[in-house]
């Protein structure tokens, strides 16, 4: 009975002082499952093809979207539609608030009125020829560019919104430099894609001009 006694005393110390005792560096395997934390969503694990190599690649896919290879698209051709909206919001959203700043472009001067949706519809009733012209030119656009993504998705050679277009030749400059300003284009764009969205969408609801309608927002909501 005292042997047993014993033997539970010395097992019940030894539990006592493990406990007490500095617990093990975390080992490498942890760590790296740490690293692997998304950058923009840090509760989830970084998307495996999302490695930062992009510009304005901060893993951000809640989706998962950019793991799809089996229905025609991949990361290639999201990262190329990526930017191909984000530089038409930009065009877009300075086109809009051109026109309702400084007017109609010459030519187009039965499109009075502020909101842009709606002088979209008078320049449709009054030269609808515009709207086909512009139309043609949006495919054979297309065309182009599909053509340089399919190839540059095939081949590799190409970076995705590459067009060589770089008349300042900011490329031939400092390399970080540019990464910088390839990264300020993609945050820009998708700025420019929820300023689009709204300007659009308040002039459908509310057929006014988005400075007009901001003005009018802060008229009403004045303290």
């Amino acid at each position: 009975f005292f042997e047993t006694m014993k033997l539970s005393v010395f097992t019940l110390c030894i539990s006592s002082a493990a406990a007490f005792m500095a617990s093990q560096p975390v080992g490498r395997d942890s760590i790296a499952l740490q690293a692997e934390r998304s950058q923009a969503l840090p509760f989830l694990n970084r998307p495996a093809l999302l490695d930062g190599s992009m510009a304005g690649d901060v893993g951000f896919d809640p989706l998962g979207l950019s793991g799809i290879d089996d229905v025609g698209v991949d990361l290639y051709w999201l990262r190329e539609a990526e930017i191909k909206h984000c530089r038409v919001a930009m065009l877009a959203v300075a086109g809009i608030l051109q026109v309702e700043i400084f007017g109609p472009a010459p030519g187009c001067e039965a499109a009075t009125a502020k909101c842009q949706m709606d002088s979209f519809w008078q320049l449709w009733n009054s030269h609808p020829q515009y709207i086909a012209a512009g139309l043609i030119g949006i495919t054979i656009i297309e065309m182009v560019s599909g053509i340089a993504t399919t190839s540059g998705r095939e081949t590799g050679v190409r970076e995705p919104g590459d067009f060589g277009l770089d008349p300042l030749e900011f490329g031939k400059g400092d390399p970080a430099r540019f990464q910088r300003l390839k990264a300020q284009e993609v945050a820009n764009g998708r700025l420019a894609m929820w300023a689009a969205a709204g300007l659009l969408g308040q002039g459908c609801t509310t057929h006014e001009g988005g400075i007009e309608n901001f003005m009018n927002a802060l008229s009403d909501n004045a303290f």
